[in-house]
């Protein structure tokens, strides 16, 4: 054998021991998707419109505890548009200070007086062009910490769409779909707000009732508008469920940005509990709070941009700064679930769940078995053929096929070591993928195998037939693999979950086709012209 040959050979059988080495054992080198494994698949839709309604819940607290932080008086701070806050009842003596305070808050945001104690502030389109916008990032980001402390292997969290305002969550191996879905939909944040009591009672001795008209009832029929109504849903240890509403300050002493930690914890009894701690500054203002509210209740509240429910609400019996738990009969589970939640930070938009289903192991077992044979046959048909009518050469048609799906296990193995946080993942439209490829490549050997048979008709030498059928046939290859690759490209860039799998394997193997049927099959017929030496004087094919 001559040095070129040889050294060609020896590069095939490098990269065959490291296909094989990357490829097995494949349960453990390859990745395999969703419908193989077996697990939760959800699409989320994120409302971006509501992102807006939760900035201004939070810019609303922030205005009342900037007032009051400079000493600045006021009745009440409502919303009064869809990105406007009216902040009433502030002294006409305060009015230069207060336009100060919220020009150094606001910035760019439109500030206004409309007499009689009562200020505006608009938020300005651009920033709620902003705030949708940022409402998708800062979802997915959150719900990437949720999934992480789900301690699941390789999930999928990305964005989806033209409008980049889905997001997909694949989970492979979890069953618990309901858990999943409460955890990643639960747009949860914690505060700690002041009771607003009714006129004339006294704290220690009031309770709230149990309807919100009962409630009313107490205020003169209607509430002030610094106060809203909130319930609270107390759970017995029968089981039974009886409300409470609660009047609430609308201004919270806490928010779910305030928090630094949260963790599961027990009280005093052993009961599960959460755990939380503060921010510095937070723990500065929760302390003048608890001082100020000393013997009084302060409710702890679930807030999202949909609700508000009252979990707990403790008589403060001392002064807290920046740690505390939370009570709320909670079990075990909900009570991880609840700090897993809140250490995460709430989700700032309201998200909807747009597709679900989940997958067991044993349908991922059988799609693989199914695939399995599907493609064997398919493979097994095609070499027979080969054999069949080309003879000889259908042989060697054989060995480049067999070396073409080798290649394509092991570059779905080696991804992830050739570059940093890639990831190949076979899915049972990858499967369909691999069988077309299987059919692509041996139409490669076809077109090379026909054009030799021309050249041999004609007359030509074997080796100058050879020569020649590689040469007309490999930009006919070329050019319709090309194509091919350039569909299977858009495919992957723009394609879901299944169609990705499918363009993975289809770009692989379009590369790894070319790669056996022009360079190895032509290295085979080489070494079989070696062997014969003189005798070449015929082909079998």
């Amino acid at each position: 054998m001559n040095k070129p040959l040889m050294w060609k050979f020896v590069a095939i059988l490098g990269i065959v021991v490291a296909a094989a080495y990357f490829s097995y054992p494949p349960e453990e080198k390859i990745n395999l998707g969703l419908d193989l494994r077996g697990g939760a698949h959800i699409l989320m839709q994120v409302q971006t419109g509501s992102a807006v309604e939760y900035e201004m819940d939070l810019t609303l607290d922030r205005i009342g505890q900037r007032l009051k932080e400079n000493g600045i008086t006021y009745g009440s701070i409502v919303p009064a548009g869809e990105a406007l806050l009216e902040i009433r009842g502030v002294p006409e003596s305060a009015a230069e200070q207060t336009r100060a305070t919220l020009s150094a808050m606001l910035g760019q945001w439109e500030i206004s007086t409309a007499g009689q104690g009562t200020w505006r502030v608009t938020m300005p389109a651009s920033t709620v062009s902003a705030v949708e916008r940022d409402a998708v990032e800062r979802t997915l980001t959150i719900l990437r910490k949720r999934v992480d402390a789900l301690g699941v292997a390789e999930p999928t969290v990305q964005r989806q769409g033209l409008a980049g305002d889905r997001i997909l969550v694949q989970l492979p191996g979890v069953q618990n779909l309901l858990r999943v879905k409460r955890l990643l939909q639960a747009e949860t944040s914690l505060e700690w707000t002041a009771v607003s009591y009714p006129p004339g009672v006294n704290p220690q001795a009031w309770y709230p009732p149990a309807t919100e008209a009962e409630l009313l009832a107490q205020y003169g029929g209607a509430l002030p508008d610094d106060t809203e109504a909130v319930v609270e849903n107390r759970v017995a240890d029968d089981g039974s469920i009886t409300p409470f509403v609660w009047p609430l300050k609308r201004v919270s002493t806490i928010r779910g940005n305030d928090l630094r930690n949260a963790f599961r914890d027990e009280d005093q009894w052993g009961s599960p509990a959460v755990g939380f701690e503060l921010t510095q500054d937070a723990g500065v203002r929760f302390e003048a709070a608890t001082r100020e509210n000393r013997g009084k209740i302060m409710a702890v509240v679930l807030t999202s941009p949909r609700s508000k429910e009252v979990i707990s609400a403790p008589v403060i019996e001392g002064v807290i700064r920046d740690r505390g738990i939370i009570r709320g009969g909670f079990t075990l589970a909900r009570a991880e679930d609840l700090a897993l939640q809140l250490r995460s930070g709430a989700i700032p938009a309201e998200v909807d769940i747009i597709e679900e289903r989940t997958v067991g192991p044993s349908l991922g077992r059988d799609s693989i078995r199914a695939g399995m044979i599907s493609g064997g046959v398919g493979f097994l048909g095609v070499m027979l053929f080969m054999v069949v009518y080309y003879r000889l050469s259908g042989i060697n048609a054989m060995v480049a096929l067999s070396l073409n799906i080798l290649l394509i296990f092991g570059t779905l193995g080696a991804l992830p070591f050739l570059f940093q946080g890639a990831r190949a993942t076979l899915t049972l439209p990858g499967i369909a993928g691999l069988v077309l490829t299987v059919g692509m490549a041996v139409d490669s050997n076809v077109l090379i195998f026909e054009r030799i048979r021309e050249e041999l008709g004609q007359g030509k030498t074997v080796r100058s037939s050879i020569e020649q059928g590689f040469g007309k046939a490999f930009l006919t290859i070329l050019d319709c693999n090309v194509t091919t690759l350039v569909a299977a490209v858009f495919l992957f860039s723009y394609g879901s979950g299944p169609v990705k799998g499918f363009a993975v394997t289809l770009v692989i193997g379009l590369l790894a086709s070319m790669f056996t049927a022009v360079f190895v099959s032509r290295q085979l017929f080489e070494l079989a012209l070696v062997l014969k030496g003189r005798r070449a004087e015929n082909l079998s094919i």
